[in-house]
């Protein structure tokens, strides 16, 4: 890169403050680095964004994927469905447990799992004898999937729900916040640092159903428990500990839950300034060759991503190397998860879900993220205009 040009702009990227330095640093110089107090500091706190009453922070949210699964008992012979258009975590997560998986095509507007897809497939299901024991729909760029709806599917053919809101956290749907599952067991986020706030890495699972909380805090943490309310016998000494179950080790430290808690409260400001961002996009771009993101009313987006698809798909990989080669940090969310190669060899190929693979040949993700500049976005619309002709 020559001195002349622009700098790079990414896609995505943390903003860390000195307030977050300065609670990262305070752990630090304290007697706790890991399973110390600010894990359970930081889980209050997401319960009171949510209102979920449970929050279970962990190392990653594919971690948390994990053990939400494994909590609603899903294993071997079972089935579990989710959406093609996300991250292979949202699929993996199922494999891990031993459980077969397979997907619901996306509603075109939304980009997330459709729910007419989703009824049609589960009545095909009921006459098969093959309902899936969990649906894992995924809250696509930031915006809540029909969840009240999917709920609704839930009670009539008894799934259990996880909703993977990794992209979501806190956005809003008729104005009750993504992670309080009102129509879901478990909600599970990531704080990646091209999330909406991070801690590096990170992950959590919310829940209401106290029952699963405990399941989820076993899992954790090599199944092993030193509550006197769980422990199968009395122990000799307050040393005392048992193993309960076959665990893991996905535990959060102090460290990382310390710079979560900072950054949640700059949440209302980050999300704000998204949006704002958004809206420069969404004027920006307006007569474009292309479809611009879409905010559904009722919901809230927590905008992780914009996303525009181009209208001529074969012009996609020209625009994207044009933008490249500006120093414009755009990606593609998300490569089908059925089209990967070990979802092939499991048998699914192209064709099977067509909406999502029509939106992935003409997705371009734009950069989107609180520290850029409405500079930044005049530049990235005066390339996509120079880069489409």
């Amino acid at each position: 890169m020559s001195r002349s040009d622009p700098p790079f702009l990414p896609y995505g990227r943390q903003d860390i403050t000195d307030d977050d330095v300065e609670a990262v640093a305070n752990v630090l110089r304290s007697a706790w680095l890991t399973q110390g107090p600010e894990i359970g500091s930081f889980e209050a706190a997401l319960c009171a964004l949510t209102g979920a009453p449970f929050a279970i922070a962990v190392c990653n949210a594919t971690a948390a994927l994990h053990i939400a699964c494994l909590a609603c008992d899903l294993g071997p012979g079972d089935l579990a469905w989710t959406s093609p258009n996300s991250f292979v975590a949202s699929a993996n997560c199922a494999l891990y447990c031993g459980a077969d998986v397979d997907f619901v095509d996306i509603d075109p507007v939304s980009l997330n799992m459709s729910v007419e897809a989703l009824e049609a497939k589960l009545v095909r299901a009921e006459a098969e004898g093959r309902l899936p024991k969990v649906v894992i729909p995924v809250h696509f760029a930031g915006q809540s999937c029909e969840m009240a709806a999917i709920g609704a599917l839930a009670g009539r053919y008894g799934f259990r729900v996880i909703e993977d809101a990794s992209h979501a956290v806190g956005g809003t749907i008729d104005d009750v916040p993504v992670g309080a599952c009102a129509h879901s067991d478990i909600t599970v986020f990531s704080f990646h640092p091209v999330k909406i706030v991070t801690t590096g890495e990170g992950g959590a699972a919310l829940t209401r159903d106290p029952e699963l909380a405990n399941r989820l805090e076993l899992l954790r943490s090599h199944g092993i428990t030193r509550r006197d309310d769980q422990l199968t016998q009395a122990g000799p000494g307050p040393w005392y500990y048992e193993q309960l179950v076959l665990g893991f080790n996905y535990r959060m430290t102090d460290i990382q839950a310390a710079l979560g808690t900072s950054q949640l409260g700059r949440i209302e400001g980050y999300l704000q300034r998204r949006h704002a961002l958004a809206d420069l996009y969404d004027a920006g771009l307006e007569g474009f060759a292309l479809t611009r993101p879409v905010r559904l009313p009722g919901r809230y987006s927590a905008l992780h991503l914009y996303v525009v698809q181009l209208h001529d798909p074969d012009k996609r990989t020209a625009v994207f190397e044009a933008l490249s080669q500006a120093n414009i940090g755009v990606n593609v969310h998300y490569i089908p998860i059925h089209l990967q190669p070990y979802y092939r060899q499991l048998g699914f190929g192209p064709g099977d879900f067509p909406k999502a693979e029509d939106y992935y040949a003409r997705a371009i993700t734009l950069p989107l993220h609180p520290r850029m500049t409405d500079a930044d976005v005049e530049r990235v619309i005066a390339s996509l205009a120079e880069a489409m002709g």
